[in-house]
């Protein structure tokens, strides 16, 4: 196997960078560093620790030009959606150092007898192995929480985002974090998994893919060592006889679309009932047409690039499967032979269980339109999957909606009459094959501390 990496730009399919790996000797002397760290990173203050997120947050503001240049070099970001992206890790920061401190305090509980103590302890380094759609806030996302808790951390990066990577690194010392406390370990996927099994690392965090996460989680586990897995998802997004169609389809096409498809959290199928069925598919299709497929960089730009050339060619596949067994393209389904990995935006109708379309996550712009005979049949659909991160739900009678929500919809997570993407204060996280475990709000701050109770006996 090669120990050297190239990036390439998605869009004119040209090398950007080469990068060299580090071996397992010396990504393991990276944990042993990180975990020297630690050993003086737990004992600063909350305070400093707030102070020093508030530095990072500062930083990436102020570099958010050159961060949002290269998510357009290195994944296809289209501007827009990077400057985005940037002012949601800033915020991330900023709501780590405000809340930290008041989330990680410790508790007393009284108990017959005495008063019980809880408190919050790091516990040392913690592994995130993260992918390249969000390259910074997948990034900031676990390591930001995880050392305001007063732990280390280390991260494999995917290799098409090195040079993020190496800048989210730089980012960490400029704003004058110790060294060691946070590194970004330029490592191969088989370098990583030897990582798990490190004495030293105390939990691992993976954002991926179900198959790989299973695999990532089994090695953890071997050593009873925590983990949080975020491992995408087929989200559903249910149109019910009541819905404001207008209002729907605006939300279907913002989250099918955003990030050129490639969201975990993307909506992907879309189940309408019968009744608007025609009217929803009409109106979708008219506002897909009206969408760009273009250069990231052109402001005019809807949908930039596949990410990369094996991700273009896993999505025609995908698409052509599911036409193969039975599902019909309305729009799209035709790859370009032109430079850039540019997939059209698509739309198949008719979709069944055992096609791709149906049962997987399709990453990239291609939505999946659903009939199903009405609302309650529509529910069924949308839980008809071994997934569970997020979902939609479209009606004019919201507290009906927030019922299906809580109640029946099996997820993480549910919009309703809108799509949203993570927000600093809400939990992050899905069920089933989508993974456990949250993220934000306060949740993923104690994913990976020591909650310790002290009895203290009653004199």
């Amino acid at each position: 196997m090669s120990n050297t990496v190239d990036t390439i730009n998605p869009a004119t399919e040209e090398k950007l960078q080469s990068y060299t790996l580090l071996n397992t000797e010396e990504a393991n002397q990276a944990v042993d560093n990180a975990h020297e760290a630690f050993t003086q990173w737990r004992k600063t203050s909350l305070a400093e620790r707030s102070k020093l997120l508030n530095a990072l947050a500062d930083k990436i503001d102020e570099r958010a030009d050159d961060i949002v240049e290269l998510m357009i070099d290195e994944m296809g970001k289209v501007k827009a959606q990077g400057y985005q992206e940037v002012e949601l890790c800033a915020n991330i920061c900023r709501y780590s150092a405000e809340q930290g401190p008041e989330q990680l305090k410790d508790e007393e509980r009284a108990y017959e007898g005495g008063t019980g103590l809880i408190s919050y302890q790091p516990t040392g380094v913690i592994l995130g192995i993260q992918p390249w759609n969000f390259p910074l806030y997948q990034v900031i996302r676990y390591s930001v929480p995880n050392i305001m808790a007063g732990n280390t951390t280390v991260l494999k990066h995917a290799d098409n985002v090195f040079g993020m990577a190496k800048l989210i690194q730089t980012l960490y010392e400029e704003a004058g974090f110790p060294k060691n406390v946070y590194q970004s370990l330029l490592i191969s996927g088989e370098t990583a998994s030897e990582l798990i099994q490190h004495d030293k690392v105390r939990g691992v965090t993976f954002t991926g893919s179900d198959k790989v996460g299973k695999m990532v989680a089994e090695n953890a586990g071997s050593q009873s060592k925590k983990t949080v897995l975020e491992l995408g998802s087929n989200d559903a997004f249910v149109v019910l006889e009541d819905a404001d169609i207008e209002v729907a389809v605006k939300a279907c096409v913002q989250g099918r679309v955003i990030n050129n498809g490639e969201t975990c959290v993307s909506a992907k199928r879309f189940i309408v009932a019968d009744k608007v069925y025609d009217a929803f598919k009409d109106a979708y299709v008219a506002e897909f047409e009206k969408l760009k497929v273009g250069d990231p960089r052109d402001e005019d730009t809807d949908v930039g690039p596949i990410a990369r050339k094996d991700l273009i060619e896993k999505l025609h596949d995908q698409v052509q499967e599911s036409i193969k067994n039975g599902a019909t393209c309305i729009m799209g389904g035709d790859m370009s032979s032109d430079k850039g990995y540019f997939y059209p935006l698509t739309i198949l109708e008719d979709v069944k269980p055992g096609m791709p379309a149906y049962d997987d996550e399709l990453f990239g712009p291609v939505a999946s339109l659903i009939r199903a005979k009405d609302d309650e049949d529509a529910m069924r659909i949308a839980n008809d999957s071994r997934y569970g991160l997020g979902g939609g739900i479209f009606s004019k009678n919201t507290q009906r909606a927030i019922e299906l929500a809580r109640d029946e919809f099996d997820t993480g997570m549910v919009n309703i009459n809108g799509y949203s993407l993570a927000q600093p204060n809400l939990p992050f996280g899905g069920v089933k094959e989508s993974g456990y475990g949250r993220e934000h709000g306060g949740f993923g701050i104690k994913e990976f501390v020591n909650i310790k109770t002290i009895f203290i006996a009653d004199q």
